[in-house]
């Protein structure tokens, strides 16, 4: 019998320990991938298992950019099989996040101009002479409110708001539910969606444009699992885009980013995101500074969808005292009657 060289015999005393590394290795690389690889899979089929999932799919941007160390990591460490998955990970999110950095097109839309703004009150604590004042600055044509109370209405009355938009549907009420449409063109009011929270429409006629359906848009927030079924309700009932008649523009605090499955639903009736398509769909509107400012990363809750014969120029968020809301505002051009 061949005795084994010393070298030999120190080799096979070494494998254990290398195998044992080799797997907390293995295990390491995985724990770092699988995360962003579940994230993928959730965010790409749509699928929402739970009501903590429907919160943080919001925070998709900040995943996006994290998941690109894991194939890093994965590549230095020589695990092909899990820098695969987590390349495809990575691909996946940036799919999802980076066309909202990219302009997009817009129709040949060659009817008047619309500004749209639309904010959240916070409880009606907006001062009124601050809403006023952006209303005069981005010279508003529209304007819907969220967490619309009757002290809020009382004091923009007193403060002139019937000077800079005489026309408006009102379903004001205490704490967060209410809502209203105020603008310059004459409004006729349509049912309410009430599941929750009541969300106001009107069709506004427009000058040398189709009728024009205006909705503020406020869903119940989905902060315990009860309200999470109502906010999904409340997305559900918002009216889809009719790309043949009436020009539809929903405007408020969605309570949603473009990273739900419900919102997505809601745009692929028709509409488009007008932050989106700007180029600027990664501008967060909440938590902003406030009374009710919440310390999490900023996501984009507010937005303006417009049907896709509408075109979108511009799309500008604004900071406004005693709301943890940005308000919001887009220069659209509507289509010719």
């Amino acid at each position: 019998m061949r005795a084994e060289t010393p070298q030999a015999e120190e080799t096979k005393q070494s494998d254990p320990p290398r195998r044992a590394r080799r797997r907390w290795v293995d295990v390491l690389v995985w724990t770092a991938v699988a995360p962003f690889a579940v994230w993928a899979a959730l965010r790409t089929t749509g699928w929402e298992p739970g009501f903590r999932w429907g919160q943080l799919v919001a925070f998709t941007p900040y995943v996006a950019m994290a998941s690109l160390a894991a194939p890093v990591l994965a590549l230095l460490l020589r695990r092909w099989p899990a820098a695969l998955v987590a390349a495809l990970a990575a691909t996946l999110l940036a799919a999802a996040v980076l066309p909202r950095a990219m302009t997009g097109g817009n129709p040949d839309a060659r009817g008047p101009e619309l500004r749209v703004l639309a904010s959240n009150l916070a409880y009606g604590q907006v001062p009124a002479a601050d809403l006023l004042n952006l209303v005069r600055s981005t010279k508003a044509d529209v304007l819907t409110l969220q967490e619309l109370t009757p002290d809020a209405v009382a004091a923009l009355e007193k403060a002139g708001i019937a000077k800079e938009l005489p026309h408006r549907v009102l379903h004001d009420e205490r704490g967060a539910s209410g809502t209203g449409v105020y603008a310059r063109h004459p409004l006729r009011e349509q049912p309410p969606i009430r599941i929750g929270f009541t969300q106001t429409r009107a069709t506004m006629t427009v000058p040398g444009a189709p009728p024009v359906e205006v909705v503020s848009v406020h869903p119940c927030a989905p902060s315990i699992p009860a309200a999470a079924r109502c906010w999904k309700a409340g997305l559900r009932a918002l009216p889809s885009a009719d790309p043949g008649g009436t020009v539809r523009v929903l405007a408020g605090d969605f309570n949603a980013t473009l990273d739900h499955a419900g919102l997505r639903r809601v745009v692929g009736t028709g509409y488009r995101d007008a932050a989106d398509v700007a180029g600027v769909g990664l501008s967060t509107t909440w938590p902003e500074s406030g009374p009710y400012h919440d310390p999490l990363p900023g996501v984009a809750l507010d937005h303006v969808l417009a049907d896709r014969r509408v075109a979108v120029r511009r799309f500008t968020t604004h900071v406004l005292p005693a709301t943890d809301h940005r308000a919001i505002a887009a220069e659209l051009v509507l289509p010719a009657a």
